[in-house]
């Protein structure tokens, strides 16, 4: 691109940083956010986050959560999509604790939690076998108003049938039918 005076924007860095993380590329990723810093391109929330997802992928999640906090540092604040990234990237390297931290640090700070949070946050309680934890999660999502959606019922059903609460997962059933989450 440089030698035909092309300058690399923003969009295009982040459209590299975020195919070298998806191929696992990391050290590449990052060298690259090195790169835009030196020649003066800012880089932004696509950019962090496609960084915070590719660490978390590769089960780097103490370099996730520092460069989380060097993107806030930079006066970058996260949005939603990124909250996702860090929750779910945390519930699935068991930190239940700081998940749910930040889960609370949402509404604090003025973020509403949307069904793929919860949804997230319900899962791992699930995976950790937290099944009470994981319906009072639900409880709280439709007492805020957020509706669960297929994905977050069938989460909850299979963790109450890998319990044996066999009568509670089908009474789970019959809810989705009525809501109309699944066809009778």
């Amino acid at each position: 691109m440089r030698r035909k005076n092309l300058v690399p924007n923003t969009v295009t860095y982040n459209t590299l940083v975020d195919g070298l993380g998806k191929s696992r590329r990391i050290l590449c990723a990052l060298e690259l956010l090195e790169k835009m810093h030196d020649q003066g391109q800012p880089a932004d929330i696509v950019t962090y986050s496609s960084l915070l997802d590719a660490l978390f992928n590769i089960k780097q999640h103490d370099k996730a959560l520092m460069l989380f906090n060097q993107m806030k540092e930079c006066g970058i604040e996260p949005n939603m999509y990124t909250y996702n990234i860090l929750i779910d990237g945390l519930c699935k390297s068991g930190r239940l604790k700081n998940a749910k931290e930040i889960f609370q640090d949402l509404s604090i700070k003025g973020y509403r939690p949307d069904v793929r949070t919860y949804t997230i946050m319900i899962k791992g309680l699930c995976k950790q076998g937290l099944l009470p934890e994981a319906l009072a999660f639900l409880s709280k999502m439709e007492d805020n108003g957020c509706l669960p959606n297929a994905v977050t019922y069938e989460i909850i059903v299979c963790a109450m049938f890998e319990r044996g609460e066999n009568d509670n997962a089908e009474k789970l059933l019959h809810e989705m039918i009525s809501r109309g989450l699944l066809q009778g």
